[in-house]
């Protein structure tokens, strides 16, 4: 199979950020936040984003604490990469993003004061480092 545009998501309970990149030039652009509905993910509005971007793969980032031990947050990443490949019949693989969101949050700390009402761009800004790590070991 030739890829050529992949969907990356940083999953979380309350907000998954997402984030697009294409093998061709070996770019990730943050995409979106999908806010959580009763913590559970809106799989319409994830649905209306892969139907838009027809990618052709999907990365799930998967957390684990610092020394590389499962945190309860890895299992539920797991299953959701697990229900996205399900639901979508799209090829779907995971990522270690143990800092992306840490990384992200630097990042963007250096343009833009980190408030409750910009978490949504550290989601998108860590879909986005995810996208961007798997681009990089797989170019």
């Amino acid at each position: 199979m030739n890829i050529t545009t992949v969907l990356g998501f940083d999953y979380g309970e309350q907000r998954i950020g997402i984030a697009t990149g294409q093998t061709i030039t070996g770019n990730a652009s943050p995409l979106d936040t999908v806010t959580a509905i009763n913590h559970k993910p809106d799989w319409q509005k994830i649905e209306k984003i892969i139907m838009e971007w027809q990618p052709d793969l999907l990365i799930v980032g998967i957390p684990y604490y610092l020394d590389g031990s499962p945190s309860e947050m890895t299992k539920k990443a797991e299953r959701f990469s697990r229900q996205l490949e399900g639901r979508f019949q799209i090829p779907t693989t995971t990522i270690n993003e143990t800092l992306s969101s840490f990384e992200a949050e630097q990042e963007l700390q250096k343009k833009v004061k980190i408030t409750q009402h910009n978490k949504q761009e550290i989601d998108k800004m860590s879909a986005a480092i995810i996208v961007q790590s798997w681009l990089e070991q797989n170019s």
